[in-house]
């Protein structure tokens, strides 16, 4: 199925070995992605796709957040060192692209269901960050264990190594060793969740080849009689089924040659804050047509019989581009939920069709995850979660307390709505508690309480990043900026005016507010009691 979708480019060892593998055992798969940038782009979505494929099928789907490996970067396809990332950069990144993978989860579910793929026990999927691993792992137990195994010659003869060795900025230690970090990363997963399978992109064969390497090196001559396994003492078939293999999918490129989700050198991101919903759609919907059936089968879960079909209606009537707007409209479900591909369907119908008729509200409206408190507010899912991205200016952030900043960063109507869905722990920061002032490196919350606004400011990040979580989707990565930067650039938020005193309040004007107290209270004696 994964060949005639067109999802296998290179298998790592022999297609029948691979084939016999993934018959005759449930294995584990995953797919890895580094949160370089603050969200992933369409390129990402292929091997992505077979992950969700084999999930469907009854394999433990697992999709790695490389926390840790993000820090250094991956060198390939780089003629130059990485700028590196502040930590406050880094982290945001790390939660926004955790929180884009966990969307996209739920969405696969939701469209494979529209198709007959409905839960099954077999059903496995997770989604885990390496640096649940790699910042604990002692350097001495990586060289002794993996370092033993591999060969300088072999490193240095990669094609990635000797072109930055060869060019003028030469190539850094850190990134010199990226290959060795994710081979270490799919043996903890090989050893503890068996995880046998890795998949890719076409640029990700090498470090799959190092990373079965790796492995086998590790089970054969492992200090520890647990881990090790001497294929010599097991039978042919149990042998066989311990065996990690790989494959990649193919380089997307247009018929024309050109790469994939690129426009100008910028990538289509999948954050509707960076490549909107209406823009994604226009996107799919330029599709060339000797493209779109290709497309079709690599971005969607509809039946070949059922694409073929479309393609027929498609080819009888090109200028409609019905396989086009089918392409576009299953991707936008897929990444940004089936309302929001609704309306970016029904924005571009507004535009370019004048005999539009607008969807009722109810399509599309299946899939919805309530988790807010109140139930006079309406309530929030994984679609229309607002916007992550927020600035905010430093006297709405410090020494506030956490109801306050939930209304000024939008997130509830009101400040006492922030107060009901703090006491009844909603509320979460992305950082960890008793004030040590780091999120950590993976996506850590903590549950927010009814404290003082100075307790807030221990969950800042870097000095001037806070990260706040109302139930499941909704989340506000808040950048703090000074109140004059604020005012210069012209931005508002919720109790910005009110809570901004026009005018200092001097000692001279706090002595003339308790002069004219006294001085009503003695005039009035019959409010005295009230006052």
């Amino acid at each position: 199925m994964l060949e005639k979708r067109g999802y296998v480019n290179q298998i790592v060892g022999e297609r029948g070995d691979l084939d016999r593998l993934l018959t005759e055992k449930r294995v584990g798969v995953y797919v890895g992605v580094d949160p370089t940038a603050p969200s992933m782009h369409v390129g990402h979505l292929l091997p992505l796709m077979v992950l969700y494929w084999m999930y469907l099928h009854g394999f433990h789907a697992c999709s790695l957040l490389g926390g840790a490996t993000a820090q250094i970067g991956d060198p390939i396809g780089r003629t130059t060192t990485r700028e590196a990332q502040h930590s406050s950069v880094r982290k945001t990144n790390m939660l926004k692209i955790h929180m884009q993978l966990r969307s996209i989860w739920v969405h696969v579910e939701h469209s494979a269901g529209r198709y007959g793929h409905h839960w099954e026990w077999a059903w496995r999927r997770e989604l885990t960050n390496n640096n649940a691993w790699l910042n604990k792992l002692p350097a001495i137990e990586l060289l002794k264990l993996l370092g033993s195994g591999v060969r300088l010659g072999t490193m240095l003869g990669r094609d990635t190594v000797r072109n930055r060795m060869e060019s003028k900025g030469g190539m850094s230690f850190s990134e010199f060793t990226y290959p060795l970090l994710q081979s270490w990363d799919w043996w903890h997963m090989y050893s503890t969740k068996d995880i046998q399978v890795q998949v890719g992109g076409s640029d990700q064969f090498g470090n799959i080849l190092a990373g079965i390497d790796a492995i086998n090196h590790i089970r054969h001559s492992h200090y520890d009689p647990i881990f090790r396994q001497d294929e010599k003492e097991l039978k042919e078939k149990e042998a066989f089924l311990k065996r990690p293999m790989g494959f990649t999918v193919p380089l997307l490129t247009t018929s024309s040659g050109s790469k994939f989700g690129k426009s100008e050198g910028n990538a289509i991101w999948l954050d509707r804050e960076m490549t909107s919903g209406f823009d994604l759609y226009q996107f799919f919907l330029r599709t060339a047509d000797s493209d779109v059936h290709r497309y079709l089968k690599l971005f969607t879960f509809e039946p070949l019989d059922v694409l073929e079909a479309i393609m027929e209606e498609h080819n009888r009537a090109p200028p409609k581009r019905v396989a086009q707007h089918k392409l576009a409209q299953e991707v936008l479900k897929l990444v940004h939920g089936e309302t929001l591909a609704n309306q970016a369907e029904q924005e571009h119908s507004r535009i370019f069709n004048k005999t539009f008729a607008p969807k009722s509200q109810a399509e599309g409206a299946g899939d919805i995850a309530t988790d807010h408190v109140n139930k006079a507010v309406p309530s929030t899912n994984k679609d229309n979660a607002p916007t992550s991205n927020l600035v905010l200016p430093r006297s709405l952030i410090y020494n506030q307390p956490v109801d306050r900043v939930l209304y000024h960063a939008g997130l509830v109507p009101s400040r006492s709505e922030g107060h009901r869905m703090v006491a009844q722990k909603g509320v979460y920061l992305g950082a960890r508690p008793a004030g040590t002032g780091t999120m950590g490196e993976q996506v850590d919350f903590s549950p927010a309480a009814r404290w003082a606004g100075k307790e807030t400011e221990k969950y800042i990040i870097g000095g001037d990043t806070l990260i706040l979580r109302v139930g499941k989707w909704k989340v506000r990565v808040i950048k703090i900026i000074s109140d004059e930067e604020f005012e210069e650039k012209g931005l508002s938020a919720p109790g910005w005016k009110e809570d901004k005193p026009e005018k200092p309040i001097t000692n001279d004007l706090k002595r003339m507010k308790v002069w004219n107290q006294l001085n009503y209270v003695k005039k009035a004696p019959m409010h005295r009691e009230r006052l």
